[in-house]
Formats: structure tokens, sequence, C-alpha cells
């Protein structure tokens, strides 16, 4: 009768996946399939050395299967459900970091501008490899989550590692990170735009901060849009930013399984900025609706974009709640996102038109495949369906030497600079002389060395 009891309960767990998978295994298999995970449960209850906790054991093979799809694909237990249902409304109590399984291994995507992850020089591509002292290896996004997070005020230990460099611990003391998704100030003649994630609020601060700027500068000649190390957040935010500086054209589409699986946004006629220059700036750090904005601004020719490479994500996850929520949810990957010229993401990125390395050391980063942290990298990644690769290791087109300032943002100059020539390159001014510039098509100048 155990036994029983126990098949009856994964059949209903697991279910809805059988009626998913229906199509591509002979339904007698997926029900002797069900009916071993049933067995092996049994198994594991009555034989294990310790008692077992038959909850927690179920939501690891929910984790599992749902891991084993793609390294965005997860299964959310009602906690971390209700912890995503917080971030997505602008505000909760953490450490403010972006991460992603890779493997047995979390990585950061992104830190959150001004959080205590950020003050300490966290980076995108950095491994978390212990917390408090315990090994993180084998954790689940949700586990590391759960253990980053906490009450206001208190401190949490966390080792990094990063490629060429000894692990570093940093103590980090969690704070409400409250998600001000959209800041702006004035740069000279222009104006700078920072969209640090893409949440439910996104859309309107981005209005508000335009509105703000041109009042303060009634005759602002163009902006800058700062995406850089922001990891994604909520579609329809992303498509809000995209549609604040079009008049009309497609944003995004999504595609499906079916051919037939096609969503299609486009852009309502008011162009916040009338009409004026747009450089956007990305990086490796940027991601999913940062990518979406990048590439809908590119193709639809509103924008030149500046930077390094994007991430590659370009898969959509649908969130479905299991029973009102009750038992948390689906995070499932149900379709790629691609570009108004039919040009998928996922895997892939967007290319900057003019391809600019902050500092020497990212240079290094992007020449060197080890270090490169990409969606690409992921050995679970989805393809890209349209048989594109990402872009392989190179030297990016500029990049500072070692006499540059440290504290000049020099995407951001050249950003700039591209405003200034009306967003046509072959009108830029030639970099300055402490700039490494390895194009063999770009402007030649001398390069000086350290004294």
């Amino acid at each position: 009768m155990r036994k029983l009891l126990l098949v009856g309960c994964a059949a209903l767990i697991l279910g809805g996946s059988a009626a998913a998978v229906a199509s591509q295994t002979p339904r007698n298999e997926t029900f002797r399939m069900l009916e071993l995970f049933g067995d092996v449960l049994g198994i594991v209850e009555q034989a294990y050395v310790v008692p077992v906790d038959n909850k927690k054991l179920i939501e690891a093979a929910l984790s599992g299967m749902m891991s084993a799809l793609d390294p965005h694909s997860n299964y959310l237990a009602p906690k971390a459900f209700g912890d995503l249902r917080e971030r997505t409304e602008g505000q909760y109590s953490g450490v403010g970091l972006t991460i992603s399984s890779d493997g047995s291994l979390v990585k950061v995507v992104s830190p959150m501008d001004e959080s205590p992850a950020a003050r300490a020089g966290v980076q995108a591509g950095d491994v978390i490899s212990a917390i408090d002292g315990q090994s993180a290896a084998g954790l689940t996004v949700s586990d590391v989550s759960d253990k980053l997070r906490g009450a206001v005020g208190t401190s949490v230990k966390v080792t990094f590692l990063r490629d060429g460099e000894e692990p570093r611990e940093v103590e980090l003391t969690r704070e409400v990170i409250k998600v001000e998704s959209v800041t702006g100030r004035l740069e000279g003649d222009y104006g700078y735009l920072r969209v640090s994630t893409f949440n439910e609020n996104t859309g309107r601060e981005l209005t508000e901060t335009i509105n703000r700027l041109k009042a303060e500068k009634p005759g602002i000649k163009g902006y800058v849009l700062d995406l850089r190390n922001n990891g994604g957040g909520l579609l329809t935010a992303a498509i809000a930013v995209s549609d604040a500086f079009l008049e009309s054209g497609e944003i995004v589409s999504q595609r499906g399984r079916k051919p037939t699986d096609i969503e299609r946004w486009a852009a309502a006629p008011g162009d916040l900025t009338g009409g004026l220059p747009v450089a956007v700036l990305i990086n490796y750090g940027s991601a999913s609706a940062s990518e979406i904005v990048a590439g809908a601004l590119k193709d639809q020719e509103r924008a030149t974009v500046v930077g390094l490479t994007s991430f590659g994500k370009g898969s959509v996850q649908t969130v479905i709640p299991l029973r009102g929520g009750n038992d948390g949810a689906l995070s499932i990957t149900t379709a790629r996102y691609y570009t108004p010229s039919g040009r998928s993401i996922q895997k892939i990125g967007i290319e900057p038109d003019l391809e600019v390395a902050r500092s020497e050391a990212e240079a290094r980063i992007v020449s060197r495949s080890s270090f490169i942290y990409s969606e690409a990298a992921y050995s679970t990644a989805l393809d890209s369906s349209i048989g594109a690769e990402r872009r392989g290791p190179h030297t990016p087109r500029e990049a500072p030497g070692t006499e540059h300032d440290k504290d000049d943002d020099y995407q951001l100059k050249r950003a700039l600079d591209v405003l200034k020539a009306g967003g046509d390159l072959s009108k830029l001014p030639a970099p300055p002389s402490t700039v490494v510039v390895t194009d063999p098509d770009a402007p030649k100048v001398e390069v000086k060395s350290e004294d």
C-alpha cells in the first residue's frame, strides 16, 4: 500500500510534465518511469541511513528535472517564488546579486548598482565558491539566494573565484535593496540615462527621468542609455524602454516550439526624445531585457551601440504558479527572443557598432576564451536556432592603455563622442594616445608607454 501511495504521489506531482512529453515518449514508457520514481523514493525512505524528508527529496527531484533542460529553467519552491515576486516589485533585503547556475557552480550575472556586492568589487562572471566558510559546490541558485538573503544589518562572508586571481573572501552586510531602476544626469549638452534593472517601475521612472533632464536642459542634444551590467528583468519593462525611443516598428518577437507560436511587439507613436541621437552602452554583463532594448534600437537604426558584446541570454522564461503558488512555481523556457531583423539573441548576444573595452584588463578578458562569461559558456544552453555563433576570442577595437585614468569612464566618453558626431562613426574623433587601437581600419594613433 505504501508503495502505491508513493507512486500516486509521483504521478500527481509530475503528471503535468508527463502530459507535456507524451507526444515524444510512448505513454506506457512515461508511466513506467514515474513508477520507477516512486520505487526509488520508497527505497530511500525505508533504507537510507537516517530518516529523510520526502518533501525535500521531491523538491530536489523537481529542481534536477528542470535544470537538466537549460540553465534558466528551474523549480521555485514557495519561498523562492515569493522572493522572485519581491525582486520584480523592486525591493528586498540582501546583498544585491543577480546569479545563475552553471553546472554545479553558481555564478554572478551582474551586481546591482550601489549594492553591498557592487561596492565590494564583485563582477559579472565571479563564481561563488563558499558562503560563511561552507562550500557552495552543488548548491542550487535558490540555495545560494536563501543563504545570501537575511535580516538588514546582518553579515555574510562570501568567497568569490575569478579567473586568473586568488580566491577572495568578502564580508557583505545585508541591506534593503530598493532598486531604483532608472537614474539620470546631464553630461554637458547630453543626457545620461542609467537603467540598472527592468522591473515594474522602469517604464514610469524612465519617462520621469527624461522629462526632468529636458526641463533642466531645454536644448539637450542627445542621450546615452547605459545598460552595462544590467542582468535583465521583465519583458514588459524592456518593451516600455524601447518604445520610449521609437516612433514605430517592431521591438521584439518571441517564437516557441511550433511555427505558429509567434508573438510580436511594436512601438506606439511618440518618441519621448524627439528623435535626438541615442547611444546605447552594453557589456558582457548586459543580458536578457537589456539585449532586447539594445537589439531593437540597433536594428531600427535608432541608436549606435557602444561597448562589448552582450551576454547572449535570448530565451523566454514563463513563470507558472503551481496550485496558485502554494506549491511554488515553474520557471520554464518557452520561447526564444529575436530582434526586429530576425536575429536570435540566444548564445550570440548583441554586437556593438563601436567595440570599446572599459579597461586594459577587460580587453584581456575578451581576448581569452576561458575568461569570457556568456550564455554560450553554459554546457546546457539552448542553441540559437539560426546556426549563428558568438564571436570568438579577439582583442577589442579600442581599450584604454596603462596611462589612462582608471576613474575615467572611457566607454561613456566614446558614447558621448558618438553623439557629438551625430551617430556617424566615420566622423568620430580619433581616440586619445593613451588608448590602444587594434582595428586595422581604425585611425592610427601613437600609444604611449609607461614612464
